[in-house]
């Protein structure tokens, strides 16, 4: 027997804390940060400029690069810029991009730059969505299939730790220093995925040759997901992405809006979202990783999906409290609850997931299929999440987190026939 054949292997921690793992930090750190900027900040800024909330949920729309970016991920695929690899390369692209984009927002007022705001935020949800294209990629080719479970339990964490940033962080400052100073150092934040790139990163080395036809690039991924799977099959799993995330996905669309409409200040969301929303997130996502090496990526759907769908009713709660005219202990420990339960259903269910879409890709074609699958994911963020303005003003806000509940539970219903509980995946 050769000595590999009487090593044991890798333990819970050697797992954890690996190379790869910490790769997974850099790279759903990367990842979330450009998203919560549009969806926590840049809301945040409009509503405390005196936007109405039909245009702040309007606004949404320029969300579409993360429901299209299918289109343009088979290009991710095929061209190779000429340093650092076929992935690396793009991955520091889009991320110098962004970094510039938002430091972009430093010379912009909505009062006087509103078209510009909208076209520079587009930019920003173009960048971001090609960002995810190929750290999606990236990710899935170097973990082995033994780590999916975990390593994207650790990137999605990763990914809501960043949303502390624009979500806390940056509110915190924004009582103390203008907005531009705010922006300023919010783009800062992107270094350390450039500093990942250039220097953590290893270029993915897989037997498979890169597509360099039309119809290797474009039409192959598609033709082998349904082909694999069978048209119904296929069919079954697209509506199952779609539907999963709805619900607390819609809920959350304009969560800071609603906090503050509940009366608490941006200094108390701040606050609250980095005491309340950090630790439950590191200590639940890290636990729901390990839990899921044993359970399989189809009972962790189940389990975690079920606490995502509860979390929602968190927010109806907390509107069928306020709006609050005074804030004290009492109404900043309600918004500690709504957050931090918030923050451990949607990172759990989050986690689930993205391993399970991650699962249903082949590696030969990685990036054009995940791009296929969370481009569906992001249509109800981008989409319907334009909608929840005027939802709220008409609904109220309990009705209405109450509807995003209901909404929630087809997806739970498609776990049936997609990830049966009884069918588990072992090693991942």
């Amino acid at each position: 027997m050769t000595q590999n054949a009487h090593q044991s292997p890798p333990s819970i921690w050697q797992r954890i804390f690996s190379q790869h793992m910490l790769i997974c930090v850099f790279t759903g750190f990367s990842s979330g940060l450009p998203l919560y900027f549009l969806i926590n900040l840049v809301p945040a800024w409009l509503r405390n400029e005196g936007v109405d909330l039909k245009t702040i949920g309007l606004f949404s729309i320029i969300g579409l690069p993360f429901t299209w970016k299918f289109l343009w991920s088979p290009l991710m695929d095929a061209v190779q810029f000429p340093w650092l690899g076929r992935r690396r390369g793009w991955m520091f692209v889009t991320q110098s991009a962004l970094l510039l984009s938002i430091l972009g927002y430093m010379l912009l007022s909505p009062q006087q730059n509103m078209n510009l705001i909208k076209i520079l935020s587009l930019f920003v949800a173009f960048f971001a969505a090609s960002q995810d294209i190929v750290l999606d990629a990236f990710r899935r080719e170097i973990l082995p299939d033994s780590e999916l479970g975990l390593g994207n339990a650790i990137h999605v964490n990763a990914y809501r730790i960043a949303a502390l940033v624009p979500g806390s962080v940056s509110l915190i400052l924004a009582d103390i220093y203008p907005w531009p100073t705010v922006f300023a150092i919010t783009a800062l934040f992107m270094l350390p995925g450039i500093f990942m790139t250039l220097f953590l990163a290893h270029e993915p080395t897989l037997p498979i040759t890169v597509p360099k036809t039309f119809k290797e690039t474009v039409v192959e991924p598609f033709k082998e997901f349904f082909a694999r799977k069978g048209v119904k099959s296929a069919l079954l799993v697209l509506f199952f992405i779609f539907l999963y995330k709805l619900g607390d996905s819609m809920a959350t669309a304009l969560a800071t809006p609603f906090y503050m409409d509940m009366g608490f200040s941006k200094m108390d969301i701040g606050l609250i979202a980095k005491n309340a929303g950090l630790w439950p997130t590191i200590i639940a996502g890290i636990l729901g990783g390990i839990w899921m090496i044993k359970l399989g990526i189809n009972r962790a759907l189940w389990l975690f999906g079920l606490v995502q769908v509860f979390s929602i009713l968190g927010f109806a709660w907390l509107a069928s409290q306020g709006p609050f005219i005074h804030i004290g202990s009492k109404e900043l420990f309600t918004l500690a609850l709504v957050i931090g339960f918030e923050a451990i259903g949607v990172g759990l269910g989050t986690a689930a997931f993205v391993a399970y879409m991650a699962k249903e890709t082949n590696p030969a074609y990685t990036a054009t299929q995940l791009a296929l699958f969370t481009s569906l994911a992001a249509v109800p963020r981008t989409l319907i999440n334009a909608t929840t303005g005027y939802l709220i003003n008409w609904l109220g806000y309990v009705s209405f987190f109450w509807l995003c509940f209901f909404l929630a539970i087809p997806g739970m219903l498609l776990l049936l026939k997609v990830a049966p509980w009884n069918k588990k995946v072992t090693g991942v």
